[in-house]
């Protein structure tokens, strides 16, 4: 075992993948709910964040005096480090520790966060926000990896629902929360809001979270192709959010260059020898697929309903529930529908619903009740959702095999945020909005009804994957309790 230098770690007795059986935590023990409530509130906070900071985006614009293509990058500078970064981060924990690169990820998240709130201008926001990708890149992987690790086998299922469940909670209160905070004070609250959080999740690491590591893992951190990596996708997104072909193409070619490095190393960031499995990439290419269109029509639904429908912070917060809620409520069972009758029919219907609803959308607009024209597009989508991540999750993992479900999921959630950031970089482009200036109400209104045609495009191509190349019985020899089937990646 190595350091990312190249040096060697000499083994002690926390360096091994899980305790001993003597030593794990039990589920409703003292330690185990400290553990839970750790890695709860670690992850909380990057959930939290991403539902609140769409909501703010249009009152943080007004006050910073931003373009839509700032706004678009205080969105991606985020998904960007975390995209880029996380299968990093994920590497780094097994390597040096999973508590330690996780505490370090929570100080990191946390001391961005407080960047983010003093930030006087757009530059400064999104490099604040940049640095925010970074420290997620580095928790997220460790709060699921420390209870796989810290757990006991029979009740390492157990702990991973109960921090599904909690972290569902934080971001169904995300959205309203955030929407009361920028309404009652200011956008910056919601930053700030970050650094109690982060506080006591410090506290709780330092005292209750117990460290692991992998000992079996070899070779040298890919420090180069994380940089290759990064720099590939932020010249892509530069260049679609400010129409540069020229720029677009660069990123393209370094990005080339990162996937042709990770093909000839013996201890690659991105593994593509699991991309040889067809059910593993065709999962992947609907997380893909899927995650970018519907990333790009809900970064404009805040927006829309604010900047044209004259919706209040709250009122737009409020508005988009519903999404949360139908998850919440059917994600469960559509795993157990998927793993009764297969993935591929939900994978196939569901993308298709997601389609309606984003048709749905079109009549969106001035003039026009939120019962009428937004609550029936927003449950028809929500259905759709709530019907395809389950086992479109599912599929991802029981694709890989089980000594590397650790590194599938980190994959399928590494490709799900890419898809994300490139749908959103693509928006001035689909919706028509000139690159570097700001949008008017109702361009905005007719640009957002184009991306969410877009969208809806793309669910119909995820749903055609799915028909095609998803196996019926891909679940079949598979657990249900390994992993939750329906957690959105984080």
């Amino acid at each position: 075992m190595t350091t990312p230098s190249g040096g060697p770690i000499e083994p002690d007795a926390e360096d091994v993948a899980s305790p001993p059986p003597a030593e794990a935590l039990r589920f409703g023990t003292a330690a185990g709910r400290w553990a839970i409530l750790g890695t709860v509130l670690g992850s909380g906070m990057t959930m939290l964040d991403g539902t609140v900071v769409n909501v703010a985006l249009p009152r943080l614009g007004e006050d910073l005096g931003a373009t839509f293509a700032g706004l678009q990058w205080v969105v991606n500078g985020y998904t960007l480090a975390l995209a880029s970064l996380i299968l990093l981060g994920g590497s780094l924990g097994d390597r040096l520790g999973r508590r330690r690169v996780f505490t370090v990820g929570v100080a990191w998240f946390t001391t961005a966060s407080l960047l983010c709130a003093l930030a006087p201008n757009v530059p400064a926001l999104v490099a604040a926000r940049t640095l925010q990708g970074i420290g997620g890149a580095l928790l997220v992987p460790g709060s699921l990896a420390i209870l796989q690790a810290s757990f006991h086998p029979e009740d390492r299922a157990r702990a991973i629902g109960a921090w599904t469940g909690l972290g569902g909670i934080t971001i169904a209160i995300g959205p309203f929360l955030g929407g009361w905070l920028v309404g009652a004070a200011s956008w910056r609250w919601i930053f700030l809001l970050n650094l109690p959080l982060g506080a006591v999740v410090l506290y709780v690491a330092a005292r209750h979270l117990p460290e692991s590591r992998d000992s079996s893992i070899g070779g040298r951190v890919d420090l180069v192709g994380a940089v290759l990596g990064a720099g590939g996708l932020a010249a892509i997104t530069y260049g679609f959010i400010e129409q540069s072909v020229p720029i677009g193409i660069a990123g393209a070619t370094v990005f080339g260059t990162f996937l042709l490095s990770q093909a000839r190393r013996a201890h690659p960031m991105l593994p593509l020898s699991a991309f040889r499995s067809r059910q593993f990439s065709a999962a992947n290419g609907v997380t893909f697929v899927l995650y970018g269109g519907f990333g790009m029509a809900l970064f404009l639904v805040g927006l829309v309903l604010q900047e044209t429908m004259g919706y209040t912070p709250l009122e737009a917060g409020a508005a988009t529930m519903p999404i949360t809620l139908v998850m919440l409520a059917f994600s469960s069972r559509a795993g157990a529908l998927a793993q009764r009758i297969g993935p591929r029919i939900p994978m196939t219907a569901g993308p298709a619903i997601m389609a309606g609803g984003l048709l749905l959308m079109t009549r969106i607009g001035p003039g026009h009740g939120y019962a009428a024209r937004v609550l029936p597009a927003l449950l028809v989508f929500a259905g759709g959702l709530a019907l395809t991540v389950a086992p479109l999750t599912a599929t991802a993992l029981a694709a890989a095999d089980e000594r590397h479900t650790g590194i599938a999921s980190g994959v399928n959630n590494a490709v799900a945020r890419t898809g994300q950031l490139l749908a959103i970089a693509l928006v001035p482009i689909l919706g028509g909005f000139p690159a570097g200036q700001a949008v008017d109400p109702g361009p905005l209104v007719a640009g957002f009804h184009e991306v969410v045609r877009w969208a809806a495009a793309a669910c119909v191509g995820a749903a055609a994957i799915s028909w095609t190349f998803i196996r019926a019985d891909v679940l079949e020899d598979t657990d249900p309790g390994e992993a939750d089937p329906g957690a959105l990646p984080a």
